[in-house]
């Protein structure tokens, strides 16, 4: 709620009288266009609201022509995604697991199959205790559903810790495969033995020292994000947290991604005049494939992309090089105030 809620601390600056005939939303990462700033963040276990489950976003993805990030959680297989979504242009995303030798062929994987980056998270090495799922009764998936990835290797039998059902909560039980002793060598290690030819993004990144870490550890570019709020009590926001990012390490000119809170087109446009390069979106995503599948997911960005270019042509910005600074602001009263969206 914090991520959502905190972007309304955040005020536009409209400027007028400037030219929006020819606005353009595309955006370049690394050499890759997308035609929005606006991506699908890793996020596993789609198949749960959705029968084709990743496949289906993937797809949507395809569509609108922006990146789709596949979980290394995810519930079809880095393979089936790509051959189902060949137009799509997608990116792995990796926990670094207790097995190394597993973590960097699941990234071999994608790479061969295609992926054109690998998105490594970070802030996992526990995951917050997940008080719904306890709630819930979901300590495991549900049959059929299983974590496609690792049945191509002997981690197939990771079965027995994913869905062991020793915990009360299903992340409490996937914590299990993951390294717990990790340092920034371990980025040095990934970027060397596995992602060499394609760009690395750390995501889980919350404070300007290790957006600096992750770099000088070889790292291409930072994804701020706090895993949806979903791990530590009382940590900042995303978008709270991206300008001392963006600040620590404006001189090395890496992309900065953020994902969390994103609902809005106007959070976007908030979100890259603080200085992100651009937005993924993880929530929405799911509630959109299960309303209506792949084109769920499609309506879902046509939604964010009416919005985002009606916020940029009020602001007088006619494409993403002229969105900065200047945009935002805190209120001027500062505190707690916080506007209220009309309903109408």
């Amino acid at each position: 709620a914090e991520n959502e809620s905190s972007f309304k601390l955040w005020y536009l600056r409209p400027f007028v009288m400037r030219p929006v005939t020819s606005l353009s939303t595309k955006v370049s990462i690394f050499g890759q266009t997308m035609d929005i700033p606006i991506f699908v963040s890793p996020a596993g276990v789609q198949a749960l609201v959705s029968e084709h489950g990743e496949i289906a976003t993937a797809r949507a993805c395809g569509r609108i022509g922006t990146i789709f990030g596949l979980s290394q959680h995810a519930t079809r297989s880095i393979e089936d995604v790509q051959a189902g979504a060949r137009k799509t242009n997608l990116w792995f995303q990796c926990y670094i697991l207790k097995d190394r030798r597993l973590t960097l062929a699941l990234v071999k994987r994608a790479i061969k199959a295609g992926y054109k980056g690998i998105f490594l998270t970070v802030d996992s090495v526990r995951f917050g205790f997940r008080e719904a799922d306890v709630r819930n009764n979901f300590s495991a998936l549900p049959p059929p559903h299983r974590l496609v990835n690792y049945d191509f290797h002997e981690a197939k039998s990771l079965e027995h810790t994913y869905n062991g059902k020793k915990h009360s909560s299903w992340d409490q039980n996937t914590e299990l495969m993951f390294e717990t002793n990790l340092t920034w060598n371990d980025v040095s290690w990934l970027k060397k033995e596995g992602c060499e030819n394609v760009p690395l993004v750390v995501k889980g990144i919350m404070t300007g020292e290790d957006a600096m870490a992750a770099l000088d550890a070889g790292a291409d570019g930072i994804m701020v994000s706090n895993h949806g709020g979903r791990q530590l009590d009382g940590a900042l926001s995303a978008i709270d947290a991206l300008p001392e990012i963006v600040e620590a390490v404006k001189s090395r000119g890496a992309p900065i991604l953020l994902d969390g809170g994103i609902r809005r087109g106007s959070d976007v446009l908030k979100a890259l005049s603080l200085g992100a390069t651009a937005v993924g979106v993880g929530k929405p995503v799911f509630f959109s494939l299960a309303l209506d599948g792949e084109e769920g997911v499609v309506r879902m960005f046509r939604i964010l992309i009416k919005e985002l270019k009606a916020a940029m042509a009020l602001c007088g910005c006619e494409n993403i090089a002229s969105i900065g600074p200047q945009l935002v602001t805190n209120h001027p009263f500062g505190g707690p105030s916080r506007y209220v969206r009309s309903s109408l």
